[in-house]
């Protein structure tokens, strides 16, 4: 692998930790990434399990994600009173360990930028695949050649639109939207507020407020700030609690960031000398697998690219075999009707599973299943181990 030159899309979560690993073993790793720096902020992300738990270990960040972990905390369902109903277990909520996103991609990046080279504020616009690599051209930066090609830039791939075809034919909504937004003001013990259809959820150490509302597919510009609030504000409009107050908030917020939940099916993760990994290939369900299957990925497909000495088809199939039946929790997952259910009786039903003791162990021992649901091959070259 020294010397294979490897373009990653995007700087998130997958991207970095595909970075890491294959800095370690000897490539030279160029990321791109459209904003114009690592980003702050977003929902606080978690890891569930041994299998989580291994992979940061071998990656050699497994004490610092600790460091930085906000903790789970309870968070009390409320009325429209502010009348507590039910209390959502922080170990539901935030996993084993939960970090904020924004803390985790500085990290990444930390640990990789000496072994790869960044490129911010940029991205690939046409992507060639010639004879022995792939030919790239981007918004601002001179066209390069590399050997290999990683989408990892989310259910918004431009690589996986440039590589594989239009963003409808493998993006399906399915009825939800969220949307982040830090509203500033005290800090509060975590409270989440419920209504047919909508949810919204603030305080805690997350630094934002939450919101996943049912809607049908929307039509506006993710990078257009004031579209956003719009979108917001209208989901909200005529909702009870303190929703008019934090709707008031939305238009002085410095960023909100509004998305759908969908689900991203690919009948392949590969096209030729091209890959996808993360959300790009597998998400965003919002189901609290997304990270997990991000790093999980990141060291398979690392792997399988090292124990395959370069030769990428046959990499390719392998990392595809080897996690496919994994990423599956993404795609049997929807976490837009649990979190906002459509009818008061959807809410009721879903907020006793919070106060019966029986239900909800049940509902965790299957999130236990889900995360450890792969056996994890040692790679001895990525993490220096003799077996």
């Amino acid at each position: 692998m020294k010397n294979t030159t490897v373009l990653i899309s995007g700087a998130g979560i997958a991207g970095p930790a595909l970075a890491l690993w294959l800095g370690r073993a000897g490539c030279t790793v160029t990321v791109v990434e459209k904003a114009p720096a690592p980003r702050d902020g977003g929902q606080a992300v978690d890891f569930k399990g041994a299998t989580h738990r291994a992979v940061l270990e071998r990656m050699g960040i497994l004490d610092d994600v600790r460091r930085l972990q906000t903790g789970g905390h309870d968070q009390t369902v409320v009325d429209a009173d502010g009348r507590p109903l039910a209390v959502i277990p922080g170990e539901f909520t935030g996993g084993e360990i939960e970090i904020r996103r924004g803390d985790l991609s500085r990290l990444l990046h930390e640990r990789t930028a000496e072994v790869c080279e960044y490129v911010f504020g940029d991205s690939v616009t046409s992507l060639t695949e010639t004879a022995d690599g792939v030919h790239a051209t981007f918004e601002r930066g001179a066209p390069r050649t590399f050997d290999l090609v990683v989408g990892a830039d989310g259910i918004h791939s431009t690589v996986r639109g440039l590589a594989f075809g239009p963003e409808d034919d493998y993006v399906h909504h399915l009825g939800y939207h969220y949307a982040l937004t830090d509203l500033g003001g005290r800090a509060e013990e975590p409270v989440v507020y419920n209504e047919p259809g909508r949810m919204a959820a603030v305080g805690g150490p997350k630094a934002t407020a939450f919101f996943v509302f049912a809607a049908d597919r929307l039509d506006y510009d993710r990078y257009d700030a004031e579209q956003q609030k719009a979108v917001l504000r209208n989901a909200y409009r005529g909702a009870a609690w303190r929703l008019p107050e934090l709707m008031s908030g939305v238009d002085g917020a410095a960023e909100v960031y509004v998305d759908s939940i969908s689900r991203v099916e690919v009948d392949g993760y590969s096209r030729g000398r091209v890959v996808l990994l993360g959300d790009s290939a597998y998400g965003n369900t919002l189901g609290g697998f997304g990270s997990g299957l991000a790093v999980v990925g990141a060291y398979v497909l690392a792997g399988e690219l090292v124990e395959a000495a370069g030769d990428h088809r046959t990499a390719f199939r392998r990392y595809e075999e080897k996690f496919r039946p994994y990423a599956k929790v993404s795609k049997n997952g929807n976490a837009g009707p649990f979190l906002a259910p459509r009818t008061g009786l959807g809410i009721r039903l879903r907020n006793r599973l919070f106060t019966t003791g029986f239900l909800f162990r049940t509902m965790m021992r299957m999130t236990d299943r889900y995360a450890t649901r792969i056996t994890l091959d040692d790679y001895p070259a990525l993490t220096g181990s003799s077996s």
